[in-house]
């Protein structure tokens, strides 16, 4: 009931105002003509007026009414330039705080509902510099400042500091208006105090902190670099530290551009994603979804022979498709575009020189205007006690250890029930493993709203897979049949990850994959000696510039996200800003990010889940379409998963999307591309879609939007206009 009562105290006080006329009043000519009195109360009882003249101030301030230039005027013709500016300054500035106050309680939660994605941007600015742009604002008389005071109200600034900074802010442009009203009768018009000269100085006093920031800020720079030596010549644009997705990219635009460009990987050209990740994963995921539809043969009408798993020869064919696609990132390619490509390890000596050794133990120096570090990131070990000792494997190390086997492990404990350990999980459970995925979280992927996580923990339930979430792991076991220790059992001990009294759980296991999540390689790059702040990853602006303007970092080391195709997006702004900054820099552009985990059903989403939206307190509708509608899903018989939209209340402009289901990572562009382009459901709607596809379940989400936003008023006049031409 507060923020009705509140509104309906502003609205009273505003109609009160104009009901007893005092915006005529609150005039020039209205200050003219009562002064005399005012003069002849203040000598009787100069307390009583200046406390009402206080009072009186604060409220036009707080309610956003017009006059309050004049009360700053007749502050100076009654109490003159000291105390008249004293009663302004801080009524002015009470009043504003109160306006503030009342934006922010009555209208924020509003609008942070509806527009909070799109204020994310300002708010996130606000946080860094709001003091700055305030005080900056309060220079400027020609813009309203009863706006500002209502605009700051619907961000995070602290109020404590919009009232410090407006009470300074403010100070000039009073002193001003309340000095000139000590000569009131001299003054025949506002636009006399508030001439163009005047307006034009303080334009140039509210451009003077930006101008000081950018000294400060090339003052900052300076100092940054001012312990270490700076090159006459370079020998290089840019010198890559990486050679993975983010590298290859950032040297790619380097080389295309006609710039001069080294990179430097100490291990394999590709990356994780070719060499231990993506490529390899997925191949194995194709060959287990054979393998699952070989098993589900008798249901489409086949009789055909039990799969029987060829490791050696699946484990020939990773490697295969790893060799041919390895020439997309191959020395030769990139040597022919003009990159220098050079094997060994890079450390940052300083800002402008990059070390490198070769195996052979050779070092070398290079000098480079600028650096792009794109170290990528490795797999997270967590320290379980016999862990070491279990022979466990990574994301990193498993296809090395498979390609030693002679057949795949019986029993498979994955720690992790992320992206990664999911899509592993599945493909060897497929491939006849037992496997038991140990989650600590009461669910799988956790990052993906509970009923998208449920679809997939249903699917791997119905295909065998054991499910332990809620549960942490403990300690590895290792012990004989007799009790002696470091034997052939291994067991993964877990208790409930709630309580520390639960009862244990005991996983015999063969192969142990831990899969809990990816770190960024942050050591051994020369970042610690150059004092580069780091926190989990690399820390870089908007622009991707660490500490040092000229270094950059990309990728995963440069976070939030840990996906190739992230990786690439980040790798053309540090590129483009690390060798043009000096003329245009570019934010990085981080609306649409899109992703997908290839378990089956398949999960893709972009934008909002309904998980972060309440997190963020942002209205949204769902739209829901199940595929078990689909002609296609139906004919494949894949009908499991849905698509999921989160449209803006009452519109259909996107929010997020997801989908889950049989080809949910080649169905989500077109909500990639929907949600760039700012183009709604009433346009996928519109536009054909081959039938029959599962493509078209994105066209069947938008239908069910639009049927339910149907005009029914219009459709009941509809019904009636048809009921009339029939007669």
């Amino acid at each position: 009931m507060k923020r009705p009562l509140i509104l309906a105290a502003v609205v009273a006080a505003v109609a009160l105002f104009f009901f007893f006329d005092l915006h005529h009043r609150l005039s020039l000519s209205g200050l003219k003509d009562g002064i005399e009195p005012l003069l002849a109360w203040r000598e009787a009882a100069p307390l009583q007026v200046a406390a009402a003249f206080f009072g009186l101030y604060v409220l036009v301030a707080a309610c956003s009414l017009p006059g309050a230039t004049i009360l700053t005027l007749g502050a100076g013709a009654l109490f003159g330039t000291g105390w008249g500016l004293l009663l302004v300054s801080f009524a002015s500035t009470i009043g504003a705080t109160l306006a503030f106050w009342s934006s922010r309680y009555v209208l924020r939660d509003w609008v942070q509902q509806r527009f909070g994605n799109r204020l994310k941007t300002i708010d996130d600015g606000v946080e860094r510099e709001g003091a700055f742009y305030l005080f900056s604002l309060r220079l400027l008389p020609v813009f309203p400042f009863f706006l500002v005071n209502l605009l700051m109200g619907l961000t995070r600034m602290p109020a404590l500091k919009f009232y410090a900074v407006s009470q300074v802010g403010m100070l000039a442009g009073t002193w001003v208006f309340v000095n000139a009203g000590t000569q009131l009768s001299q003054i025949q018009r506002v636009q006399d105090i508030a001439s163009p000269t005047l307006l034009g100085s303080f334009t140039l006093l509210g451009i003077f902190p930006w101008v000081v920031k950018k000294v400060l800020d090339a003052y900052k720079a300076r100092k940054v670099y001012a312990r270490f030596p700076r090159p006459v010549k370079f020998e290089r644009n840019l010198v890559v530290i990486g050679g993975g997705a983010a590298g290859l990219v950032a040297a790619y635009i380097g080389a295309a551009v006609k710039a001069k460009v080294t990179l430097v990987e100490a291990h394999k050209l590709g990356g994780d994603c070719l060499n231990y990740g993506c490529v390899p994963s997925k191949t194995l995921i194709h060959s287990a979804r054979l393998a699952h539809a070989v098993a589900q043969a008798e249901t489409l009408g086949l009789q055909v022979p039990p799969a029987r798993v060829m490791l050696s020869t699946l484990m020939q064919r990773i490697q295969s498709v790893i060799r041919t696609i390895a020439p997309h990132d191959s020395v030769e390619r990139y040597t022919a575009l003009g990159v220098e490509m050079l094997a060994g390890h890079a450390r940052v000596v300083d800002p402008w020189t990059v070390e490198i050794t070769g195996s052979d133990g050779s070092q070398r120096r290079i000098t480079t205007r600028s650096i792009v570090i794109a170290a990528g990131a490795r797999p997270v070990v967590p320290n379980i006690p016999g862990l070491e000792e279990s022979g466990y494997v990574t994301s990193d190390t498993l296809w090395d250890v498979l390609a030693g086997l002679d057949a795949l492990p019986r029993r498979l404990a994955v720690l992790g029930g992320g992206p990664i350990g999911c899509e592993l999980a599945q493909s060897f459970a497929r491939l006849g493993c037992e496997v038991t995925v140990v989650e600590a979280g009461e669910r799988l992927m956790s990052r993906e709203d509970t009923d998208v996580a449920a679809v997939v923990a249903d699917a791997f339930l119905r295909e065998g897979i054991t499910l332990c979430t809620g549960q942490k792991a403990v300690r590895v076991d290792l012990v004989r049949q007799d009790g002696s220790a470091a034997g052939a059992e291994r067991v993964l001990v877990t208790k409930p990850t709630a309580s520390e009294a639960g009862d244990e759980q005991r996983i015999p296991f063969d192969m142990l994959l831990c899969a809990v999540g990816r770190t960024a390689r942050l050591t051994g790059y020369g970042l610690e000696e150059l004092g580069v702040p780091t926190k989990k990853t690399v820390v870089t602006n908007e622009y991707l510039e660490t500490l040092y303007p000229n270094i950059y970092a990309a990728g995963d080391v440069a976070g939030p996200w840990q996906f190739t195709h992230t990786a690439s997006h980040q790798a053309w702004y540090a590129a483009v800003n690390a060798l043009f900054g000096v003329v245009k820099r570019f934010k990085v552009d981080a609306s649409c990010i899109p992703w997908a985990t290839f378990t089956s059903p398949e999960v893709a989403r972009v934008g909002l889940s309904e998980d972060e939206a309440r997190q963020q307190n942002i209205a949204y509708e769902v739209t829901r379409y199940a595929l078990d509608d689909l002609d296609r899903a139906i004919a494949d018989g894949d009908t499991d998963g849905f698509v999921k939209v989160l449209t803006v209340p009452g519109k259909d402009r996107i929010l997020g999307a997801v989908i889950v289901g049989a080809h949910a990572a080649e169905m989500l562009p077109e909500f990639v591309l929907a949600m760039k382009h700012q183009l709604g459901l009433n346009k996928i709607l519109g536009t054909i879609h081959v039938y029959p596809t599962f493509s078209e379940a994105g066209k069947y989400a938008a239908g069910d939007w639009k049927r339910a936003h149907a005009p029914q008023r219009l459709l009941a006049f509809a019904e009636r206009f048809h009921a009339w031409r029939r007669g």
